[in-house]
């Protein structure tokens, strides 16, 4: 992944387990190569009240509006771990440059090896929808945290805009060292026992099996136009859907949604990996990534 290299492709996805390490720190006990954290912002949030999370078919529809303990707190909990080295990535999240560059100032003196940028909640005003779908913004936003920090800079994708070429274009030109496609879809889930939203905040982001063929059709327009690291990320749960996503381009994949109900299946989906390799003849997965765009 450019200038990081990990023990395995898959990390877990940020956002599933809360603002806590402890659920970051056992994926990586549990195989995932990686892991990102919950988003988190220069000052505290507490979310949105209950409910945050609702179950659909294929998958889970959740708003809880970006709680987190704020950077100088997480920096502490994160200074904890201090000398460990272990692959961390920390998301972070802001209304504009001055907020994301904040936060990444009050972080950058730990032990973790990248940053994420959330350019594309779907459920918060005014750090999600509206940063992550103007190319000028990601543009500022990515050169102003490239700027305060010497890790690594990945840009977290909306599939919510029709310009998703145009906005990761603008944050590799920034100087984003990868991409993450994608971030969850804009839903409305609706609960026909009150007669209203199902989620507190109304609106929310789907995840899960539902949106991987979106996440796949992002990844490949994605490797189409742009040389740079890929982390595909939307309803990877086994290790078939992985290799959707290597196939479509991606280097790396997140598990998210399919965590929820079973947390330990990073290594189920790296053993299948090696043992679809192994099947076709691949001697390294740079052989496997971005084969279908060959046909």
């Amino acid at each position: 992944m450019g200038s990081l290299r990990f023990a395995n492709p898959t990390a877990l996805a940020s956002g599933v387990h809360g603002s806590s390490l402890s659920k970051v720190l056992q994926a990586l006990k549990m195989g995932a190569g990686a892991a990102v954290t919950k988003s988190i912002g220069v000052v505290p949030r507490e979310g949105y009240p209950d409910p945050t999370m609702v179950e659909v078919e294929g998958g889970m529809v959740n708003a809880a509006g970006l709680p987190n303990p704020g950077a100088a707190m997480f920096s502490e909990q994160l200074a904890e771990v201090e000398g460990k080295s272990l692959p961390i990535v920390v998301s972070v999240f802001g209304a504009d440059e001055a907020e994301f560059t904040s936060a990444v100032r009050a972080l950058d003196g730990n032990d973790f090896v990248a940053y994420e940028l959330n350019l594309s909640c779907p459920h918060v005003s005014g750090v999600g929808i509206e940063v992550g779908h103007l190319p000028e913004e990601v543009s500022r936003v990515t050169k102003a945290v490239k700027a305060a920090t010497g890790k690594p800079v990945f840009a977290k994708l909306s599939p919510n805009t029709e310009r998703l070429v145009e906005v990761a274009q603008a944050a590799v030109d920034a100087g984003a060292d990868g991409l993450t496609a994608i971030n969850t879809v804009r839903s409305f889930p609706i609960d026909i026992v009150k007669g209203g939203p199902a989620l507190s905040h109304g609106f929310g982001g789907l995840s899960g099996a539902a949106i991987r063929p979106i996440a796949l059709r992002c990844v490949y327009e994605l490797r189409e136009q742009l040389g740079v690291p890929i982390v595909g990320c939307g309803g990877v749960g086994t290790w078939e859907d992985a290799v959707q996503f290597f196939l479509a381009g991606a280097n790396m994949v997140q598990l998210g949604t399919s965590t929820i109900k079973r947390f330990d299946r990073f290594n189920d989906v790296n053993l299948g990996i090696i043992s679809y390799m192994k099947r076709k003849g691949f001697a390294k997965l740079e052989d496997l990534v971005g084969r279908a765009h060959a046909r």
